[in-house]
């Protein structure tokens, strides 16, 4: 693979744009139907802007041997880039209003609480990002793991309906949040 991204830079690669796609929200995905549902099933592909035409590029589990765990990632054609994807600012007002609105929700749900999981550290972006950037990105990291132990709770129905509804929007607001950081190195007025 990377004698192939180098091959990129050669054909003229000028971004990479990240796509976090889910059942109902295809978030950053434009076409192709087949690398849509490639990336739909990986919940996520990363797009090369390329001159002739941009290529999707979806991670799969890559197991060989006994010992040996990586990601390969499968190329496919992409349609072009996306111009409705959320903005910084955009993603960070969505990410407040949803916590209050996910907060609220969970005030009135009780239920048992299994033990916590471990937290796993999230990749960060690289140096060079602007600090908003930055801060949506590390948010959005920690309600990923609020997701996570959201989902291991026992409830009624009505609180679960609650619940699913809260987290949906929850789940949206981070995937579009860290779409966001991702590329907010390339919006206009970053800094």
């Amino acid at each position: 693979m990377r004698g192939r991204l180098a091959s990129l830079r050669i054909d003229g690669l000028s971004e990479f744009r990240l796509a976090l796609p889910a059942p109902g929200d295809p978030l950053g995905l434009s076409g192709p139907p087949a690398f849509n549902a490639a990336a739909l099933d990986a919940g996520q592909a990363v797009i090369a802007v390329l001159p002739g035409g941009n290529l999707g590029l979806v991670p799969e589990p890559d197991l060989r041997g006994s010992s040996y765990a990586g990601t390969r990632f499968t190329i496919h054609e992409a349609g072009p880039v996306r111009a409705d994807l959320p903005s910084l600012a955009e993603a960070e007002q969505q990410l407040a209003a949803v916590m209050r609105t996910a907060t609220q929700a969970f005030d009135g749900v009780d239920g048992p609480v299994s033990a916590r999981p471990e937290r796993q550290a999230a990749a960060e972006l690289a140096p060079g990002y602007p600090a908003r950037a930055h801060r949506v990105h590390a948010l959005a990291a920690r309600l990923a793991a609020v997701l996570e132990v959201a989902s291991q709770r026992g409830l009624s129905a009505t609180q679960f309906a609650a619940r699913d509804l809260a987290l949906r929007e929850l789940d949206q607001a981070v995937r579009r949040a860290l779409v966001a950081a991702h590329h907010a190195i390339l919006e206009p007025n970053y800094g």
